[in-house]
């Protein structure tokens, strides 16, 4: 028995190190990648969506699970959920905000679950950046909040899809925290209004 396990370590150990480029490509392509600059890069790519990833339980943030919890880590750039009965945890990268003067640390909750959003940019995106559109309607690829938003009870602060998955893992928002569409989709129907959040 630990002369087959032995030979299935040494075959994938092996085979990761002949396949080269397929063992971590993600990993290694990211470190070679230039900043992610939204004013000036026409890429829409960074160098830094390498997350450090970590595990967390619930008890570390949460004093329980009532209505579900949801832990945004903007060190490891990943968001945890689990659900009130301890049946379902996900765990997901995301985009996080790209600057400390963007995040806000703490607990909140969510306040208002909207399929197919519509996003306004906030005045203060709109004096940065004054050539941004009004409004970008539902359903628009283009729209930053991709096909669902959980609004928390933070102004301003949600938990969204997103219009380019190149943004994912990398310090590239506003100050929300931006997950792939099919993965917030998923958190969407499980969630409900009151559900804890703990940014850390």
């Amino acid at each position: 028995m630990t002369k087959d396990f032995l030979s299935r370590r040494a075959l994938l150990t092996s085979g990761a190190v002949a396949l080269g480029g397929l063992a971590m490509p993600s990993v290694l392509r990211a470190q070679s990648l230039p900043d992610y600059e939204p004013e000036n890069n026409t890429r829409g790519t960074a160098r830094r969506n390498v997350m450090g990833f970590r595990n967390h339980h619930w008890r570390d943030h949460f004093s329980n699970l009532r209505r579900g919890a949801i832990l945004c880590d903007t060190y490891s750039r990943a968001l945890h959920y689990w659900s009130e009965d301890e049946s379902i945890y996900l765990v997901h990268p995301c985009s996080v905000p790209m600057t400390e003067d963007f995040t806000r640390r703490g607990l909140t909750e969510i306040t208002l679950k909207r399929n197919m959003p519509t996003w306004i940019p906030t005045p203060n995106m709109r004096q940065r950046d004054p050539s941004l559109p009004e409004r970008v309607e539902g359903g628009d690829p283009k729209n930053p909040l991709g096909t669902r938003a959980l609004n928390l009870s933070w102004q301003y602060y949600r938990i969204h899809g997103i219009d380019n998955p190149a943004k994912i893992g990398r310090r590239a928002s506003n100050g929300c925290f931006g997950l792939m569409n099919p993965h917030v989709e998923r958190l969407y129907e499980l969630v409900q209004i009151g559900t804890q959040v703990r940014v850390i």
